[in-house]
């Protein structure tokens, strides 16, 4: 008898080592360490094809009831860093986004899902453009977990509005990082 109770516990041990090694994770299929010309902005002097990169996500948290994503540059000369995509209100049972669900026009985003007002002054996707001869920028892709399924905001939001919102709604966070640089 006292052997089997062993067995369990150390069972249950096992499972609560495995589970608690689950973390929410984020990963691109088609970005890694560096921006492609496929992932930068058409315009502002750049000629990319402003496409954003396909996104997978797992393990969310317990509890999630939303995603959001944005993708921001710190190393960008403004004094508050640029906004260049941010999304929420998508729906908890996602798990992956297309390349290309950032422009709005192609109607890739889950339903329900909305786009916010990026520093370009649009919404959806807007691709790296730092000035050239600016050095390399690193790009932070970040999805939310949420814990509500509606921010309340439209797409018309300031980024820093939403910033703010998805921060004080946000049970966990995953990123990846990439760089760019304009010669």
């Amino acid at each position: 008898m006292h052997h089997h109770r062993l067995t369990i516990i150390s069972s249950l041990l096992l499972f609560t080592v495995t589970a608690g090694a689950q973390t929410f994770t984020l990963t691109s299929p088609t970005v890694g360490g560096q921006a492609t010309m496929k992932e930068v902005f058409n315009g502002f002097g750049c000629t990319g094809e402003n496409m954003s990169p396909a996104l997978d996500w797992k393990n969310a948290p317990e509890g999630t009831m939303s995603f959001a994503i944005t993708l921001y540059d710190k190393d960008a000369p403004t004094g508050s860093g640029w906004w260049h995509w941010l999304a929420f209100d998508i729906p908890a049972t996602t798990t992956m986004l297309p390349q290309g669900a950032g422009d709005p026009s192609k109607n890739l985003m889950p339903a329900g899902s909305v786009q916010g007002r990026t520093d370009y002054g649009a919404p959806g996707y807007g691709g790296p453009c730092p000035p050239a001869g600016h050095g390399p920028h690193q790009y932070v892709m970040t999805v939310y977990a949420l814990k509500t399924d509606k921010l309340g905001l439209d797409a018309s939001a300031s980024p820093a509005v939403v910033g703010y919102t998805i921060n004080s709604q946000t049970l966990a966070k995953a990123s990846i990082v990439f760089y760019y640089e304009r010669k």
